[in-house]
């Protein structure tokens, strides 16, 4: 009897963990989420902002066609991203206080509409709602030579704060954060 209720605990174990290594995991996300912070190095924890976004890529499509111009943008994939600051911050020349916000943005050919909005969790721009903004900005797009398959955002130190520098095809936008 004892030797049968081993056997029976082997089997079970053997089927379970076949269940579990023949797991698949349909629908990955095809636009993965990142996350940019300033400070960047991860040995300093006192972080002044951080982005969470997702990175979609052009895969043979264009910057225009996926982020027209002067229509509202999630600034991503899926979600709206969103941008917390730790500490109140002048953002462009926006004051902003410490908290959590949506990041929209309105792309352009020679500028780019900068938008931090109210409303978190939101699916695209959807439900976007413009009087929840907090703040608007308008700052210069420039290019570079080379060229983003995955849209991707950079934070780069500069006197008194950073630039997040957002990067697609081969077009950079730069907003500045003076902490």
């Amino acid at each position: 009897m004892k030797k049968l209720c081993s056997f029976a605990i082997l089997i079970l174990a053997i089927v379970f963990t076949i269940e579990v290594s023949a797991q698949k995991f349909d629908g990955l996300d095809k636009s993965p989420m990142d996350m940019a912070a300033f400070p960047s190095s991860y040995r300093v924890s006192d972080k002044a902002v951080r982005i969470i976004y997702s990175r979609p890529q052009l895969k043979g499509r264009s910057l225009s066609e996926l982020a027209p111009a002067g229509k509202v943008w999630r600034t991503g994939a899926n979600e709206a991203a969103e941008i917390t600051f730790y500490k109140d911050v002048t953002f462009g020349d926006k004051a902003i206080s410490a908290g959590t916000y949506a990041l929209f943005t309105i792309p352009g050919k020679d500028q780019w509409t900068v938008v931090l909005n109210s409303n978190l969790n939101q699916w695209g721009a959807y439900s976007y709602d413009e009087s929840a903004d907090v703040a608007r900005i308008t700052v210069s797009a420039g290019s570079d030579s080379s060229s983003l398959d995955a849209f991707s955002i950079a934070f780069k130190e500069v006197d008194n704060g950073a630039h997040m520098v957002m990067g697609w095809d081969k077009t950079r936008v730069a907003v500045p954060i003076t902490l």
